[in-house]
């Protein structure tokens, strides 16, 4: 997920074009950006689409965002939007990994009514204090945990941290993404409020990219573009990595675990991040058959 485009539930005149887009994910928005007395009409709209069944998500990565679990709200969303066509549930507000647990019983027990095989991952907001101090507890808590993701708004502004504030936004990302690397799976990033301002959208993606974030949320379709320029390797990477891949089925077949490439000391870890790397550029046609063959 380069990118994952919101769209708010309440919206259906907005669905055909989401998913004509180029954005990598959709995310259907049921908290947030429904009303409260608008969400049970929301939630309604995304069972007819979901009824079309995953044909007609074009290819998308669907991804719906759900109210917390604490509300009264939740169990309806489930109730609404557990189908065939539901790649990852994205629970807002987690704070520890009961939540997790809790929410995957009930995710699991939808499942069985409906006769759907256990594939619907989750990734989990990090959006407040305690959610940050537990993060890798909350990744750690159930292998269908795909995903943490920043929440910078809920986090940020009941502290009084300005948005975009360097040092803090910083902070946060690398705490995510080790507790994400803890667990194995991927941090996104966050949103970026200003979409009038594509620089800044591209800059702060920049920022989290280094970080080994795998992608952002983009608010407007505007941003999508600038999500995936961003975070698509690069064709000196790409080459690297390749070169690296290679190298490594020759040396390791020597039982030499590291080796150099490109004037680079090479070993396991980099090793891991290049396969990572060459995965992703073959998803994205990125890597020419002449290539893949070598």
């Amino acid at each position: 997920m380069r990118s994952k485009l919101f769209v708010p539930a309440s919206r259906p005149e907005f669905f055909a074009k989401a998913l004509d887009s180029a954005a990598d994910a959709i995310s259907f928005d049921l908290e947030d950006a429904v009303e409260e007395g608008a969400k049970p009409a929301a939630r309604l709209e995304l069972a007819r689409l979901f009824a079309q069944g995953p044909a007609a998500m074009n290819g998308k990565l669907i991804v719906v965002r759900v109210n917390a679990m604490a509300t009264s709200h939740f169990a309806a969303d489930l109730e609404a939007v557990v189908a065939p066509a539901l790649d990852v549930l994205n629970l807002p507000m987690v704070e520890d990994a009961d939540t997790v647990r809790e929410g995957v019983a009930l995710l699991e027990q939808l499942e069985r009514q409906r006769g759907l095989a256990p594939r619907i991952g989750i990734v989990c907001n990090i959006e407040s204090p305690r959610g940050l101090r537990l993060a890798a507890e909350i990744a750690t808590a159930h292998p269908r945990v795909v995903g943490l993701q920043i929440g910078f708004g809920d986090l940020f502004s009941p502290l009084g941290i300005a948005s975009g504030e360097p040092s803090a936004t910083q902070a946060v990302r690398v705490a995510v993404r080790m507790a994400a690397g803890e667990a194995g799976i991927a941090a996104y990033d966050g949103a970026y409020v200003d979409i009038k301002d594509p620089d800044g959208f591209s800059r702060d993606a920049r920022a989290a990219h280094q970080l080994g974030f795998a992608g952002k949320s983009c608010i407007h379709p505007t941003q999508i573009a600038l999500a995936n320029e961003v975070f698509r390797p690069s064709q000196p990477d790409i080459e690297h990595a390749l070169r690296v891949v290679q190298a490594a089925r020759e040396s390791l077949a020597k039982g030499v675990g590291a080796f150099v490439v490109d004037g680079r000391l090479v070993d396991g870890p980099f090793i891991t991040r290049a396969e990572h790397l060459v995965a992703l550029a073959r998803r994205l046609g990125l890597i020419a058959a002449s290539e893949e063959n070598a």
